[in-house]
């Protein structure tokens, strides 16, 4: 019977030339341009969404990064950027849906969690965020997969208020969704990103 091996491979070659490894992650193997690449080419609710195009990660994440703010205009722009990245691991491991995040177990949110606490450090972001902070993400994370499963998905608004909650803060109406191809969802998630960046930089220095 074949036994584990202890130097099976678990890192990943990105396209920078990088070699994450899934169970130890160095911040220094993160790379903006491969999280947006990857995030870009995961589509959200297993591809099971109407238009042309899948509505990827990427354009989910730039969505989350608008509603929060919208909720909350004087929202940081260090938390703005830990938005953007919520769903930074999924370059790594997908898109995996909740349910079965639920039957897969610990396993998986520790990988999760060890992934995203070298994306936070990367970009000069706390590890672990405050709860606070987590909470208000969780919020609009919500709100989008609400207007995402009526626009996309095929749920009625009574189903997808069961599981998500009915939008409230915001003007639902200001946000339709058109899945973009996965260059420009790239593109936008990384205009979103450096602009951030420049912010943060220019806060630091005045």
């Amino acid at each position: 019977m074949a036994t584990a091996s202890k130097d099976r491979r678990a890192w990943q070659r990105m396209l920078s030339g990088r070699r994450l490894d899934l169970l130890d992650p160095s911040p220094l193997d993160v790379e903006i341009e491969d999280i947006a690449h990857g995030l870009a080419r995961v589509a959200r609710w297993n591809g099971q969404t109407h238009g042309d195009s899948a509505f990827s990660v990427a354009q989910h994440s730039v969505l989350v990064d608008a509603i929060a703010c919208d909720l909350k205009p004087d929202w940081p722009i260090k938390w703005q950027l830990a938005t953007l990245l919520h769903d930074g691991p999924e370059y790594v491991i997908g898109d995996m849906i909740s349910p079965f995040k639920a039957v897969v177990g610990g396993g998986y949110k520790a990988v999760e969690d060890r992934l995203q606490s070298a994306i936070h450090l990367r970009f000069a972001l706390p590890a672990s965020l405050p709860q606070v902070v987590k909470s208000h993400i969780k919020r609009a994370d919500h709100i989008s997969a609400y207007l995402e499963a009526t626009q996309l998905a095929g749920f009625a608004e009574t189903e997808a208020a069961k599981l998500f909650g009915r939008p409230r803060g915001i003007n639902p109406d200001r946000y339709r969704l058109d899945p973009l191809p996965s260059g420009q969802a790239q593109a936008a998630f990384l205009e979103r990103f450096h602009s951030l960046l420049k912010a943060m930089g220019q806060e630091r220095s005045s």
